[in-house]
């Protein structure tokens, strides 16, 4: 009788929910197209309406052949608007690709305008770079500075943490010396220890006089905050934006995410990485066995280009107009060594800058490449890369999770195992749990730490960001951590990969067939 009681009481509280209640109404909106096309069927008129809707899946189709995006994205969707004729049409119209309104449009112009005005001057430093730290370096900042306007700076110390427990108390610590400002942006917010513990040092501060701002996604935090959730902050001092408020309609417009994750003090110190505001980053509660994430922070002059990054997207959530200038500290003493290059991913310039990236690294490391990533869903030219590059004799290891977060994902991740393992990459289960950290360390040289998956949502959908590290004293702390991990992970064999039976292998291969559609 009491375990009947919790079960009603916990759907009750869904179906009141925010998130319960726009999914009852999604539900509602689907049911309504699939009533619709049944009325239809049965109408004198549907013949022609059939023929109508045929025309509009071969346009559909033509159209994806012919735009710029993955080839991966474009087969999925492909399958879906043929193998689902006449009416798959109706599917990519509301959901596939990534078209954006005027507004919209206008709205992105105005954020990159931004970006090139208080950035663009500071780009250049590529060519010194190659003289310092040789070609390959040059070619890697070179493509961010022309391609997203952010530029490579000295200057700029850096602490890497390997997990996320190891940064809260310097979180707490540099929120608490803050004296002009304090800027947030996270995909997650969740209330519980790590929240809280920021909520009251930025009411604190608020009350101080201190500008206070923070952005989060609106799906990403749909389960963890209530949809007045701005206002609460509001009455607190602090101003809150949130990114893409979702409306209860199937539609494109939803697939665009802010996956971004920032903490920015006073435009000095910034925290950036895979960890979202929530107490499962910091293992205070279990969800999937121990959450092994990773974060770092940034002291000097490369945290303006974070600064400008975040009032960029902040002026693009409110269509607002506001000066830069007066956020802008003063030059960082010198003497940090290395160089550190932050940059961030927007979804709709047709400019994978994450993948990219990616990339850069694995087509230029000349003894090893080190990657952790939570999702291992890979298009046609990372597989390449990865393989090619084990081909020819550089040390490539990968990390995944051994507990997953969705198990659906973790099919598709485990389906990609076999033709990366023929070709010499070695692959790890991280086996205390799930590991979220997004890290790429090569030849002791380069690294990155950051918010971008190996996922097709993560490099072609949401907005990301991450920090390029050259030659600076985190790119062996890295590497360390690395090492560490992979000795409590387990390694994965080709014999496992073949040993499983033919309907587990068969669901795998459609789950990867469809994977840049989920």
């Amino acid at each position: 009788m009491q375990v009947q009681k919790k079960v009603q009481s916990k759907i009750g509280k869904l179906l009141f929910h925010r998130m319960g209640i726009v999914g009852v109404l999604i539900i509602a909106q689907i049911a309504l197209y699939a009533v619709g096309l049944g009325v239809l069927r049965d109408s004198a008129y549907f013949d022609r309406v059939e023929w109508l809707f045929i025309t509009l899946s071969v346009l559909a189709a033509l159209w994806i052949v012919g735009s710029k995006s993955n080839p991966g994205y474009k087969i999925g969707w492909l399958i879906i608007v043929l193998g689902l004729m006449p009416f798959g049409s109706l599917a990519y119209l509301l959901l596939g690709g990534n078209h954006l309104s005027l507004f919209n449009q206008r709205r992105l112009r105005s954020m990159e305008r931004k970006i090139r005005k208080n950035l663009g001057a500071e780009c250049g430093r590529s060519a010194s770079l190659g003289e310092l730290l040789g070609e390959d370096a040059a070619c890697m900042a070179r493509y961010l500075e022309q391609t997203t306007h952010c530029p490579v700076y000295g200057n700029t110390r850096t602490k890497y943490y390997p997990l996320g427990d190891d940064c809260y108390d310097d979180i707490l610590a540099a929120l608490r010396g803050a004296e002009r400002y304090i800027f947030i942006e996270y995909f997650i917010i969740e209330e519980g220890k790590l929240w809280n513990s920021v909520l009251d040092i930025l009411r604190e501060k608020a009350a101080q006089g201190l500008e206070v701002r923070v952005i989060y996604d609106d799906i990403g935090s749909m389960a963890t905050l209530p949809g007045d959730y701005p206002a609460r902050l509001e009455k607190l001092g602090v101003q809150c934006r949130v990114f893409n408020r979702f409306v209860p309609v199937v539609s494109l417009r939803q697939n665009n995410r802010d996956h971004r994750k920032y903490m920015i003090i006073d435009g000095k110190t910034a925290f950036t990485g895979g960890i979202n505001m929530a107490d499962e980053y910091i293992n205070v509660k279990r969800r999937f066995g121990h959450w092994k994430d990773s974060a770092i922070r940034l002291e000097g002059d490369a945290v303006w280009s974070m600064t400008v990054s975040f009032l960029a997207m902040w002026d693009f959530t409110n269509s607002e107009e506001e000066h830069f200038t007066p956020y802008r500290p003063a030059p960082a003493q010198g003497g940090a060594a290395g160089y550190v290059q932050p940059y961030h991913d927007c979804p709709w310039d047709n400019e994978p800058v994450g993948q990219t990236v990616y990339l850069h690294l694995i087509n230029r490391a000349k003894r090893y490449v080190y990657i952790t990533t939570p999702y291992l869903v890979i298009d046609y030219s990372l597989t390449m890369a990865l393989t090619s590059a084990a081909k020819s004799g550089v040390d490539v290891r990968i990390i995944t999770p051994h507990i997953p977060d969705k198990k659906t994902v973790f099919e598709m991740t485990r389906s990609h195992y076999e033709e990366l393992l023929e070709a010499g990459v070695q692959i790890f289960e991280y086996e205390p749990g799930f590991i979220h950290s997004k890290n790429f360390v090569a030849d002791d040289r380069f690294a990155t730490v950051g918010t971008v998956n190996l996922d097709y949502r993560s490099m072609f959908l949401h907005f990301e960001n991450g920090v390029l590290l050259y030659d600076t004293p985190s790119v062996h702390a890295i590497r360390d951590d690395f090492l560490d991990t992979q000795t409590k992970s387990l390694m994965v064999t080709l014999e496992d990969c073949r040993s499983i039976s033919l309907p587990h292998r068969t669901l795998r291969d459609l789950l990867r067939l469809f994977s840049p559609l989920l």
